[in-house]
């Protein structure tokens, strides 16, 4: 496990920095020493995300974080931008990384290894510079088979109202809420963040060519019944599938057969990535409406308490309870656990 260090540069607080949040919650692929995120210099990186101490400083520069931390191996660019452009001002920490003897891990479009000046620089510092979301080769890459209908366990979707809602997190405290009971619960990743997490089965939904996705989204599901014998399969979402900036969804119903949803909203945030132009996001009921039409059915509603205080995500969960008849999970405040006899009924039916 590489020591590394994850680089936010004042977007930490943003949703923009939603790869460097999963990494602060947890990864079995680095160890996370630090962030460099100047404005909240100073505080632990957990409690500046959720109020939880993760013994994990922020430092101001790379310089601080390098003379106050033992040595560190690499890097994390720890952003998810729009179109998934390198901001210039971490291009030149970046630069002064590599020439510090770091490597870099990089999960933008922006490809490290096609700038030559980077390139030149890693070979001159014999450090290494990995894309995540660099598209897989054509020889690597699967279509879809049919043998997903081999799969006996439940798929269970986790889907979203739009983007950066928490649909990994809610994934992966679910994952680990079935272990406690004694179910064994694998997670397919779909974004960088779950591979730097230290996902096992997955792919990169947004770089891989679409006549491929359905059956990169196959390959995985099968190889990890397959190889773990799962009680229970769970999906990453991506997007939404009506947010028009990448209308998302579908392939995890159809080709990923998941016949059970969770889905993760929002219920202060009226429009599509926060932007008026792209529209409002429309009701939960209407979204049920549309998963239960390609045959799903949703389980549970999680709720994202973005800007709401504790009364308010109470009062939400009671009143969606209350209309939608389905368990309604508060994840930061409550923990995941009312989905839990909702699996294990799952399971049980599949059992009989």
């Amino acid at each position: 496990m590489q020591t590394a260090l994850v680089l936010t540069n004042g977007l930490l607080n943003s949703s923009d920095a939603k790869t460097a949040h999963g990494l602060i919650r947890g990864t079995t692929r680095y160890k996370i020493a630090g962030l460099i995120d100047p404005p909240t210099a100073g505080l632990d990186a957990g409690e500046v995300l959720d109020g939880k101490h993760r013994n994990i400083p922020i430092f101001r520069s790379l310089q601080d974080a390098l003379g106050a931390l033992e040595p560190i191996d690499c890097i994390i660019v720890g952003v998810a931008t729009v179109g998934g452009i390198l901001p210039p001002d971490m291009f030149l920490i970046l630069k002064e990384a590599i020439q510090n003897g770091l490597s870099v891990v990089n999960g933008l479009h922006d490809y490290l290894n096609e700038n030559q000046e980077l390139v030149a620089l890693a070979a001159q510092f014999q450090v290494s510079l990995t894309d995540v979301r660099k598209p897989k080769s054509r020889k690597d890459l699967h279509f879809w088979t049919g043998a997903i209908f081999e799969v006996n366990a439940p798929i269970i979707a986790v889907m979203g109202m739009d983007c950066a809602m928490g649909k990994r997190t809610t994934a992966r405290m679910i994952r680990e809420a079935c272990a406690l009971e004694k179910m064994q619960a694998q997670m397919i990743y779909t974004g960088q963040t779950g591979w730097l997490q230290g996902g096992q089965y997955g792919f990169i939904f947004d770089s891989t060519l679409n006549d491929f996705v359905s059956g990169e989204l196959e390959h995985a599901i099968v190889s990890c019944w397959k190889e773990t014998k799962a009680d229970v399969i769970l999906l990453e979402g991506q997007s939404a599938l009506r947010n028009p900036s990448g209308p998302c969804g579908l392939e995890l119903l159809i080709s990923g057969q998941a016949k059970q949803v969770i889905l993760v909203h929002a219920p202060k945030r009226k429009y599509y990535d926060m932007d008026p132009r792209w529209g409002e996001i429309p009701s939960v009921e209407s979204e049920i409406e549309i998963l239960q039409k390609f045959g799903s059915t949703v389980i549970a509603l999680a709720l994202n308490t973005e800007d709401c205080s504790n009364a308010e995500a109470l009062n939400f969960q009671s009143l969606y309870e209350n209309t939608l008849g389905i368990p309604v999970l508060l994840p930061m405040q409550q923990g995941v656990g009312k989905i839990i006899p909702v699996i294990q009924a799952l399971l049980k039916s599949k059992a009989l």
